[in-house]
């Protein structure tokens, strides 16, 4: 399964996963609804992510499930990042989001507490 994943089809999955076990024609009108899609321009993305294996079409009624948990589209993404912009390194991109932003006191608390359950 490919988990790369382009903007439209991103967009179609946030919504798949928030609904999944839709119809086709039912997530073409959510995609309507908050996105602003077509009908067309649905189906078409609805088809190239079939194709890529990360949504499965069930009949009766064109019904979409998702094969990719959201959790692993967010992994992969990350692990890109990470890999195309930083070399691999976490250190780095929390250099990179924290060098002109201001955080909190009770950011600053909550990251450090990620970080210590992390330790191994």
């Amino acid at each position: 399964m490919e988990t790369k994943l382009f903007d439209s089809e991103l967009k179609l999955m946030e919504l798949l996963w928030e609904n999944d076990g839709v119809s086709a024609k039912e997530l073409s009108l959510l995609a309507a609804e908050k996105i602003g899609w077509n009908k067309n321009t649905t189906y078409t993305v609805i088809t190239k992510l079939i194709d890529k294996g990360i949504i499965k079409r069930e009949e009766p009624g064109f019904i979409c499930h998702s094969l990719l948990k959201r959790e692993d589209a967010v992994r992969a993404e990350t692990d890109s990042l990470l890999s195309r912009f930083f070399g691999g390194s976490k250190k780095a991109l929390f250099s990179a989001l924290l060098e002109d932003e201001t955080i909190s006191d009770d950011e600053r608390k909550e990251l450090r507490a990620l970080i210590e359950k992390k330790k191994p």
